[in-house]
């Protein structure tokens, strides 16, 4: 196989290979009633929804966004001065709390699971904390079966989905004689129903690129095709002394299910530190007697950041900063069209500087010093953007002739 041309994009790979490829996709919060789900939410979100101590306080999902912390684009607000500044977004559902069964209608399962396929990435709460007000809906905290019951009725329900699908195959290749069943539709079928059997994720195979193809076409957007990041809510207590006892054990039934991020944190300490962020003296004097402890929430969004294969681009001057968030492996001209689709349309050329040159370079506002040095680059359209640069685009669109 030739080497790759050096723009040519990289495949995406793990769960991003059978995630869609747009800009606006979304994490949805996922778990167990009880668990903290609602009140995270509130937290990324700066919402204000109920989050009441009974299952399903959350029955519709909802929806907002949180920025996505980045001292780049801190370094460029700071830098210009703008009177308009637009970070990057991380979309974000709250889904009500799943029961076992739920793939069977128990509870209100079915709906909410249709709540989880609409959605591009999972955060799965997991509740690590015990407490006599809290009510657990199985009356005992036990994380790995929490964890357990999720991806059970996870892969239950991409088993229904699974079995219509080869249904309707065999419906209409019975209907049209000129069609049969393709064997990589069947090898790839027997594969996934292998895996669901054995209460594997999909995501967590080893796919070809057909087969990809295949579960994509065929079977939509599976669940367990999904990233997941499991969050794990821990007492105040143990967040700050960074010990629990069921952190070993929820690590490791993490790595022998597919792996994946696991971030612990606390609702308790980030509601206390959230009471706060009015009165900088009260904020500075908590963070001191918590031996170094910090909010896990900057973590949390960056990491559901990339888990969407996301990235972003900035756009810098007087008037506004700005990320523009694409897809990873976007060309130029795409780029151009999350601004406005006449600049793909019309696209001429990106003028690029990688944000560590423009930061070791410039002296001030402007390019002067970068372009000086070499880093203010010509690029065309078959230009991979990569995260962090800092682009101007140009471009030329014709207006239309009158019929």
């Amino acid at each position: 196989m030739p080497p790759k041309k050096k723009d040519e994009p990289d495949e995406a790979v793990g769960a991003a290979r059978f995630g869609r490829v747009r800009n606006n996709l979304k994490m949805g919060v996922v778990g167990l009633p009880n668990v903290g789900k609602s009140s995270l939410f509130n937290l990324l979100t700066d919402q204000s929804i109920a989050a009441e101590n009974f299952p399903f306080c959350t029955i519709e999902p909802n929806e907002a966004r949180c920025a996505v912390p980045d001292e780049r684009y801190d370094f460029l607000c700071d830098m210009w001065k703008p009177p308009s500044e637009y970070p990057a977004y991380l979309h974000v559902t709250d889904i009500a709390g799943l029961v076992r069964g739920a793939a069977e209608g128990a509870g209100l399962g079915n709906a909410f699971l249709s709540h989880i396929q609409a959605v591009d990435g999972i955060f799965h709460v997991v509740r690590a904390f015990d407490s006599e007000e809290v009510i657990h809906v199985d009356d005992s905290v036990d994380p790995v079966r929490d964890l357990e019951t999720i991806q059970a009725e996870l892969c239950a329900k991409d088993m229904e989905y699974l079995r219509k699908a080869v249904e309707q195959e065999k419906l209409d290749v019975k209907k049209n004689p000129t069609m049969k069943l393709s064997a990589l539709f069947v090898s790839t079928m027997d594969k996934v129903e292998e895996m669901l059997t054995d209460n594997l994720p999909i995501r967590t195979g080893e796919w070809t690129t057909p087969e990809v193809q295949m579960i994509k076409e065929k079977l939509g957007r599976l669940i367990t095709t999904k990233p997941i990041v499991y969050l794990v809510n821990l007492s105040k207590k143990d967040f700050i002394r960074k010990k629990n006892k069921w952190l070993v054990k929820i690590h490791t039934w993490i790595k022998e299910h597919g792996g994946g991020v696991m971030i612990p944190f606390s609702v308790e300490f980030e509601q206390e530190l959230w009471d706060k962020r009015e009165d900088v003296d009260a904020t500075k004097a908590f963070l001191d007697s918590v031996d170094g402890a910090k909010s896990a929430l900057p973590k949390m969004v960056v990491q559901g950041y990339k888990e969407l294969n996301l990235i972003y681009y900035f756009t810098a001057g007087e008037k506004e900063v700005r990320c523009w968030t694409l897809y990873e492996g976007s060309l130029a001209p795409q780029a151009a069209g999350v601004i406005h689709s006449d600049f793909e349309r019309g696209f001429i050329k990106a003028e690029v500087v990688a944000f560590d040159d423009f930061k070791a370079l410039a002296k001030g506002k402007g390019m002067a010093e970068v372009k000086a040095a070499g880093k203010y680059r010509q690029e065309g359209k078959t230009y991979v953007v990569k995260d962090g640069d800092i682009i101007h685009f140009q471009f030329n669109v014709t207006a239309q002739k009158k019929k």
